[in-house]
């Protein structure tokens, strides 16, 4: 039996450990017992990137803020489906995680990072959002397990109203916010309403082939 091997380990800023791990050809990422992503896993992180295009399509010059870069697959599927004049910002706020990228998971990564339409940003992402202003025409957000912080309590700031307030002053004015989440929360969408947001919560399968837990995916948009 191929037993499981650490093979790194980072200290989020302000938040806590994580351990890359890899078993056989798989790689993932862990914070204690849970395991935070997996190259076993990763439907719904591509589908946070080609459903928020579906959303802006018509965008001449599209312009993407991707906060937190994981293990890429949001960014590779973005890159699948944006035109050569697009331009994608990623924000990681974790050296090691850009580290893995292009070290031991330099096969999966595929050479993204390097892809002249991408400008990769080593901060946090909340300041970065908070300091643009009508620049982006989606923002993708996977920095945590959803508007819970699991990682990081400081990742909290992007789910609060002052954070998603900050988010629509940085859309354009067709523009889309997609947020990642674990799981459902009725709080967090009452909470984008009152921000003047229209949301529209999708369910999408953790895995490519649809099977596995369902994610959720909200979209929401200036009204």
């Amino acid at each position: 039996m191929i037993q499981r091997e650490h093979l790194a380990t980072a200290q989020v800023p302000g938040g806590e450990e994580l351990k890359l791990y890899r078993h056989d050809r798989d790689h993932m990422i862990v914070l204690g017992h849970n395991e935070l992503m997996s190259t076993r896993k990763w439907g719904s992180e591509e589908a946070l990137a080609t459903m928020a295009f579906d959303r802006v399509r018509n965008a001449k010059a599209p312009t993407f803020l991707i906060g937190g870069y994981g293990m890429g697959f949001t960014l590779r599927a973005a890159l699948k489906v944006l035109p050569a004049n697009a331009h994608v910002t990623v924000v990681e706020l974790v050296p090691e995680i850009i580290e893995w990228a292009r070290g031991p998971m330099a096969e999966l990564t595929a050479g993204c990072l390097e892809d002249p339409r991408v400008q990769l940003v080593m901060s946090d992402v909340a300041p970065f959002i908070a300091g643009a202003h009508a620049d982006y025409d989606a923002i993708l957000l996977d920095v945590d397990n959803g508007p819970d912080g699991l990682v990081r309590e400081d990742n909290n700031i992007l789910y609060s109203t002052p954070g998603l307030r900050a988010a629509k002053r940085a859309l354009t004015a067709d523009g889309v916010m997609a947020i990642w989440s674990a799981g459902p929360d009725p709080t967090f969408i009452r909470r984008l309403e009152k921000c003047d947001f229209a949301v529209d919560e999708v369910k999408v399968a953790s895995r490519s082939n649809g099977k596995g837990p369902k994610h959720v995916i909200w979209f929401a948009s200036k009204r």
